[in-house]
C-alpha cells in the first residue's frame, strides 16, 4: 500500500467546492495586482475599481484585460476606458432590435466635419527639466492628467465621446517616443484613415516639436486600388507638409486566392512562406532621405535591403530586437538633438489594431515585434536598430480622444472584442452598411422578412450551430462576437470613402498612379479587378458574390502552388499571428 494510505473518495460536491475556491483565490488576486497597480486617482471622484464603479460622481473607469499578480507592473499598462452606464447599454440594445435600414452608398463618405473637434486635443507632457526629482516630476504629471481629464468633461459629454485611453502610463510612453524621434511614423489602416489619425497630433508633431511625419496607410490589400489612391490624395491636400505611404504586410504573393470569393466573404488566406513586402521598405527608405538630406549615413540600410533580396530566413533565425521596458516611472531628461551621434529614429505611433508590430517586422526582414489581434498587446516602447544608423521606436497602441462613434470603434479594433458588453449595435452598424443576410448567406431564424441586427446575429447562430451551454438556444452573443471578428479579420470588409468619392470613382479607375498601387497590392492589370474592386465598382452585384462559390474546390491546388512559391521567396517570414 503506499505510504499515505488509501485515497479518501473525492465526491463531486467536493469537487465543485474546490474549484469555487480556486476561483475566489484568483479574484482576490486580481483585486490586489489591481488595487497595487493604482498610482493615482484621474479626476474628481474617480475613484476606480475592478468593476468600473466609482463612489464620486466622477467618470467610471474600466480595466480591461487584467492579468493575475502580485506587484505594481503586473497591470501597469492595461487598458483603461471610461465605463458606459447600463441606461446607454441598454438604450443601444433596444435600437438593434429595430429593423435594419440599410444605409446608401453616398453615405459611406466621411464627413468633412472631423471626428476630431479641435478643443478636443490629446495629453500632452506638462514641461520638465532634469532639475526635477521623480516624485515632483511624478506629481506634477498626475495634476496635469487630473486636469486633462476634467476640462474633458466639462467640455464634453462623456456619452458621446468615444473610448480613449485613460491610462497615465500608457501616455507616458508616447511622450517618451516622440521626445526621442527624428521622424514620427504614424500608421493607419486604410479601411477607417480619418477616424484613426488625429490632427492634433501632426500639429503638435510638425508646428510645436518642429519635427518630420510620414503617414501609412497601412493593409491597403483590404481596399481596392482606387479608394487607396482616394484616400492617398485627400491626406496630401489636407496636409501638405504630410508625407504618405502605403503598405501592407499581404500582398498577392503572400496570399492563396488573394483574388477570390468563397460565398461572398474576402478570402485572405496566407501561403505557408512569406516573404517581406520589399514595396513599403524601399518607400520608407526613399521618404527618410528626403528627410535627412545626406545628414546620416543609410548605405547600411540600402545594403541591408539588397541583401534581402538574396536571402531566406527560417523560423529558427527570428533575432528579437533590443527592447527597453520602463520598470519604473521614466523620469530621464531627454533633450532631444536632431539625428544625434549620426543615428536616425523613427517612432512608430498608431491606434491598436491598425498594423505596427507587423509593420515593423516587415521592415526589419525579421520578426522582432509579436503581433496580436488583442488591442494593448504592445505594453510599452521598444528601441529596434534596424542597421547601425537606424533605429526604430514602437510605441504601444493609443486610442485618442475623439468623437468617432462607438459601434465604429470596435470595427477599427480600438476596443477589445471580448470585452464588449453589448456587440449588437457593431453589428449594426455594419449590417447597414454591407449585405450581410447575403454576404452570410443566411436565412431569417423566424422566416420573416424584415430584420434587425438581433436576426441577423441569430441566423448565423443557427448557420454555425452555436448554442448555449444549458437550454440549447441559439447563443445570438457568440455569433455577434464572430461577425465582429470577421470585420476585423477583413473577411467581411467595411472600407469607409474620402468626400465625394462616389462621383468621382471613374477618374481615381483610370488614374496614371493606380498601377503603382496594384503594384504594391501585388496585383496587375492582366490579373483583373480584386474582389474588393467589383463589389464596389460591378453593377451586377449577384454575379459578383457567386463568382467566388467554387473557390473552394480550388484551395488544394492553389495550395500546392503556393508553397512552390513560396520556395522562390528571398524574403523574411512574416510572423504567424495576423495583426488585424
Amino acid at each position: 500500500m503506499p505510504q499515505g494510505g488509501r485515497k479518501a473518495p473525492f465526491s463531486g460536491k467536493a469537487k465543485k467546492q474546490q474549484i469555487q475556491v480556486k476561483k475566489s483565490r484568483k479574484r482576490n488576486e486580481l483585486e490586489r495586482s489591481a488595487s497595487s497597480g493604482r498610482s493615482m486617482r484621474y479626476g474628481r471622484g474617480m475613484h476606480e475599481s475592478e468593476d468600473g464603479e466609482s463612489d464620486g460622481s466622477g467618470v467610471k473607469v474600466q480595466k480591461l484585460n487584467l492579468q493575475p499578480g502580485r506587484g505594481r507592473n503586473t497591470n501597469r499598462y492595461v487598458l483603461q476606458f471610461q465605463q458606459e452606464s447600463k441606461e446607454e447599454i441598454e438604450a443601444r440594445k433596444e435600437l438593434a432590435r429595430k429593423e435594419l435600414k440599410p444605409v446608401p452608398e453616398k453615405d459611406l463618405e466621411v464627413d468633412r466635419d472631423c471626428p476630431f473637434p479641435p478643443e478636443l486635443d490629446f495629453p500632452k507632457r506638462p514641461p520638465w527639466d532634469s532639475s526635477m526629482t521623480p516624485e515632483v516630476l511624478d506629481a506634477k504629471e498626475q495634476k496635469y492628467f487630473r486636469e486633462y481629464v476634467d476640462n474633458v468633461g466639462k467640455k464634453f459629454s462623456w456619452s458621446e465621446l468615444s473610448y480613449f485611453e485613460m491610462n497615465l502610463e500608457t501616455w507616458r510612453q508616447l511622450w517618451r517616443v516622440l521626445e526621442m524621434s527624428d521622424i514620427v511614423l504614424f500608421i493607419v489602416d486604410i479601411r477607417f484613415p480619418v477616424y484613426l489619425f488625429p490632427p492634433s497630433l501632426y500639429d503638435f508633431v510638425t508646428n510645436s516639436m518642429k519635427k518630420d511625419m510620414i503617414l501609412v496607410l497601412n493593409k491597403i490589400d483590404l481596399a481596392p486600388a482606387p479608394l487607396v489612391l482616394a484616400w492617398k490624395n485627400y491626406f496630401k491636400t489636407l496636409y501638405p507638409s504630410l508625407q504618405v505611404l502605403i503598405f501592407t504586410a499581404f500582398p498577392g504573393y503572400n496570399l492563396r486566392d488573394s483574388n477570390e470569393k468563397e460565398g461572398g466573404l474576402l478570402i485572405r488566406r496566407r501561403r505557408g512562406k512569406m516573404r517581406m513586402a520589399a514595396e513599403g521598405a524601399e518607400q520608407l527608405l526613399q521618404a527618410c532621405e528626403n528627410i535627412v538630406s545626406g545628414q546620416v549615413d543609410l548605405s547600411s540600410w540600402h545594403k541591408k535591403v539588397a541583401e534581402e533580396l538574396n536571402t531566406e530566413y527560417d523560423d529558427d533565425h527570428l533575432i528579437i530586437g533590443q527592447t527597453h521596458e520602463t520598470e519604473q516611472i521614466d523620469t530621464t531628461y531627454h533633450d532631444h538633438q536632431r539625428f544625434k551621434d549620426g543615428v536616425l529614429t523613427i517612432g512608430c505611433v498608431g491606434q491598436p489594431n491598425v498594423g505596427k508590430s507587423s509593420l515593423m517586422n516587415a521592415i526589419m526582414g525579421k520578426k522582432v515585434v509579436s503581433v496580436s489581434r488583442t488591442p494593448g498587446h504592445t505594453k510599452h516602447f521598444q528601441t529596434i536598430f534596424l542597421t547601425p544608423t537606424v533605429r526604430l521606436c514602437d510605441c504601444p497602441g493609443l486610442v485618442f480622444p475623439s468623437k468617432v462613434p462607438k459601434p465604429l470603434q470596435v470595427l477599427m479594433g480600438s476596443f477589445p472584442i471580448a470585452q464588449l458588453r453589448e456587440p449588437f449595435s457593431s453589428v449594426q452598424f455594419l449590417a447597414e452598411r454591407l449585405d450581410l443576410v447575403k454576404l452570410l448567406k443566411i436565412q431569417h431564424p423566424e422566416n420573416d422578412d424584415s430584420w434587425s441586427a438581433f436576426d441577423v446575429c441569430d441566423g448565423w447562430a443557427k448557420q454555425r450551430g452555436f448554442l448555449t451551454a444549458k437550454a440549447a438556444r441559439l447563443d445570438s452573443y457568440r455569433a455577434a462576437n464572430h461577425i465582429l471578428r470577421m470585420a476585423l479579420d477583413g473577411k467581411v470588409c467595411l472600407c469607409l470613402y474620402p468626400p465625394n468619392f462616389s462621383s468621382e470613382k471613374e477618374t481615381w479607375l483610370s488614374h496614371p498612379e493606380i498601377e503603382d498601387i496594384k503594384r504594391i497590392q501585388a496585383k496587375s492589370s492582366a490579373g483583373g479587378a480584386s474582389a474588393v474592386e467589383e463589389e464596389i465598382f460591378s453593377s451586377d452585384d449577384d454575379e459578383s458574390v457567386s463568382r467566388g462559390q467554387d473557390s473552394q474546390s480550388q484551395d488544394a491546388g492553389s495550395e500546392s502552388s503556393g508553397s512552390e512559391d513560396g520556395a522562390k521567396n528571398k524574403f523574411a517570414y512574416l510572423p504567424e499571428d495576423e495583426c488585424a
